[in-house]
């Protein structure tokens, strides 16, 4: 007997705007709702306005206006309790770079109140996943940047968030760690949990999104699986045309 898993709205906006100093708009009535149990992809050109969009969200960036919840918590009125509930892995992994990888492991750890004994377990099966183990005693300013990628990652997973929001997280990545965070991803989905991501490598969101949504401009052009792409559009195109001629468009 198969088991339906309960489908409930992990990530909610509300015409969500940001303008930065200049009248330059990053982010314009933007609305989304991204459900439990998907790898929602967030694709656009530079400068389209992922990264501030993610901003907004993990609550670095404060909204102009709009509304933002993360599995139902307000992130203006309760940024604590919001933040709690995500793994956040940055655009740019050049942090914290004086620690040794295990002491940045431990302060992550502490920041979010994993025990001593929950701290190892996990430490140990993600360095292991992501073979950083050997390394753990060095110096993250001696970390190649795929490196610096994979000890955050593994930074912002070890106290289980259930909404994962990655900005460009296979930048710099090598093919083994590449498929491990994708295997990861599909696992924490199945597991009804939420994977955020944006990405420039098209055939890698075609291949392991459940939904997508473009944004240009500061504004969504599309929202949908890929077969609602293709019957909006009724083409039977690749993910990298139709954004090319949606973004082209726009241009």
């Amino acid at each position: 007997m198969l088991l339906r898993l309960e489908v409930i709205i992990v990530i909610y906006l509300e015409n969500v705007s940001k303008t930065y100093s200049g009248g330059v708009k990053a982010n314009d009535q933007i609305s989304l709702t991204i459900p439990s149990g998907r790898i929602f992809g967030f694709l656009g050109p530079n400068g389209a306005g992922k990264t501030t969009m993610i901003k907004l969200i993990t609550g670095i960036l404060a909204v102009d206006s709009g509304r933002i919840e993360v599995n139902g918590i307000d992130i203006a009125k309760q940024p604590l309790a919001a933040k709690k509930q995500i793994g956040y892995v940055p655009d740019t992994p050049n942090m914290f770079l004086r620690l040794k990888g295990i002491e940045y492991l431990n302060f992550m750890a502490d920041v979010y109140d994993v025990s001593l004994d929950e701290r190892q377990v996990r430490i140990a099966d993600l360095c292991r996943r992501f073979e950083m183990t050997k390394v753990l005693k060095n110096p993250i300013q001696s970390y190649s940047q795929g490196m610096r990628q994979k000890i955050v990652i593994i930074g912002v997973l070890l106290h289980q968030p259930s909404v994962w929001i990655l900005d460009e997280p296979m930048t710099g990545l090598d093919p083994h760690s590449s498929y491990v965070l994708k295997e990861m991803m599909r696992e924490h989905v199945n597991n009804n949990n939420t994977v955020f991501f944006s990405t420039h490598v098209l055939d890698v969101a075609e291949k392991i999104c459940d939904e997508i949504a473009i944004i240009n401009k500061g504004k969504i052009l599309f929202t949908g699986d890929m077969a609602e792409m293709r019957e909006h559009f009724r083409k039977n195109e690749s993910l990298e045309k139709f954004f090319l001629e949606l973004t082209h468009d726009e241009q």
